[in-house]
């Protein structure tokens, strides 16, 4: 369908219910039909069923079994025509007035030729264009990339690539980074800024830069790395061009227990890679990401980092690679047990989640005595007591049923829990 849109008068809202997308309550460009009869916009649906793993129709909250989509060819047409004559009628009017410029626009096309220019000043230019868009509102930061500051960082950093580059031209391009940084973005409004961002050249130069780059400038990038992570980017990608190292730069920075913002960052743009990617998975297991994670863990009290470090080790442990590096760490199992019943309903959740997978798809007699001998087993069976139904109740069933004649046979095994599963005087 093509984009039309309308952005001034009185019309800019006023648009028939039925033309709103039920998620983003905005006017579908591209208005499909999943199993429930309800239409969305394509782009929201799917971030809804794929990104986000959901099984129910946002509308009625339906479960939805297949989440196929349908083109609502008619409503299109539909949408087309109400917009054409409007926009028929809006062609009579007048442009609209544009927004006068920031209080330090002069300021930043100075700094913007400034830095553009090959000149021993480069670094010192971008220092005070972060500066000023650091200090400035949110009118400075829009004026700063209509200005086409973003595009001229870009330029900047991706001259590291060249193999001419030298110290000063790796500065200029962490300066950048800087003070890319310090700008919103937003997958709406700024499409075309986030495609540049993720052309495969500045992808290079920001890996480059997460590898091999001071402190701060590490930071950036993760951060960075973060907000193009949102705008749905294919991360395999990067596992495909950056490899190992990539990966092990970035289980570095999750390591770092001085800088907890960027330690905290790291962790949740790796979560966002692992969920997004499985090729991801299996390079960060190369890059000794399960052995890292687990041994993160013990000293991990904050609930939030303890959780994400366990989801991590959860998405490494559903591939076979990952499973087999968990069993093979003598600390794996001992350390997410620990953590079932003592830190979060979350920490609890995922725990169970990983001895599942391990138990099901690897359970070698080492393994099926480590969880004995460690407490897993009996934070398993005191999940048992907690009242009502759960998937992770369920999972716990599973896994006792399933190794409970293996585990009988240890006096340590408690006996009402032989009966409860039928275990008793079985072979």
């Amino acid at each position: 369908m093509a984009e039309n849109t309308i952005n001034y008068g009185e019309f800019a809202m006023d648009f028939p219910q039925d033309f709103r997308c039920p998620i983003s309550m905005e006017l579908m460009k591209d208005p499909v039909t999943i199993s429930t009869g309800v239409s969305y916009d394509r782009k929201n649906i799917e971030k809804w069923f794929h990104t986000y793993k959901k099984a129910t129709c946002p509308a009625t909250m339906q479960l939805v079994d297949n989440p196929a989509t349908t083109p609502n060819h008619t409503l299109s047409r539909l949408i087309v025509s109400w917009l054409n004559t409007c926009q028929s009628n809006h062609d009579r009017l007048p442009p609209p007035p544009q927004p006068p410029p920031s209080s330090k626009h002069d300021e930043l096309a100075a700094l913007l030729a400034a830095v553009n220019d090959s000149t021993p000043f480069k670094v010192s230019s971008l220092r005070k264009l972060r500066s000023v868009v650091e200090n400035g509102d949110h009118v400075i930061k829009e004026d700063f990339k209509k200005s086409g500051g973003v595009e001229a960082l870009v330029s900047i950093m991706v001259q590291i690539l060249s193999d001419d580059s030298g110290f000063t031209m790796f500065r200029a391009c962490e300066e950048a980074l800087g003070v890319l940084n310090q700008i919103p973005f937003s997958d709406e409004d700024d499409e075309k800024i986030l495609q540049l961002l993720m052309s495969p050249n500045c992808m290079k130069s920001m890996a480059a830069v997460l590898q091999r780059g001071g402190a701060e400038a590490r930071f950036c990038a993760v951060s960075t790395f973060q907000k193009i992570a949102k705008a749905d980017y294919q991360w395999y990608y990067v596992a495909e061009d950056q490899g190992v190292d990539f990966f092990k730069s970035l289980l570095e920075i999750s390591s770092d227990e001085i800088s907890t913002a960027a330690s905290s960052c790291a962790l949740q743009l790796f979560v966002e890679m692992l969920e997004a990617s499985k090729k991801s998975r299996l390079k960060a297991v190369e890059a000794g990401a399960v052995c890292t994670l687990v041994e993160l863990l013990p000293d991990s009290i904050r609930p939030k980092r303890c959780e994400r470090i366990m989801q991590l080790i959860k998405l490494l442990c559903e591939c076979a690679e990952g499973r087999a590096a968990f069993a093979d760490h003598g600390l794996g199992i001992a350390a997410v047990g620990k953590k079932m019943l003592s830190v979060s309903g979350g920490a609890t959740k995922i725990g169970v989640k990983i001895l599942w997978l391990v138990s099901s798809f690897h359970p070698t007699e080492r393994v099926l005595e480590e969880m004995l001998v460690c407490g897993a087993v009996k934070k398993l069976v005191a999940l048992l007591h907690i009242g009502g139904r759960s998937t992770t109740k369920e999972k716990v069933v599973k896994i006792l049923k399933m190794h409970g004649r293996t585990w009988r046979r240890y006096p340590c095994f408690p006996g009402d829990v032989k009966e409860y599963l039928g275990l008793e005087g079985s072979n």
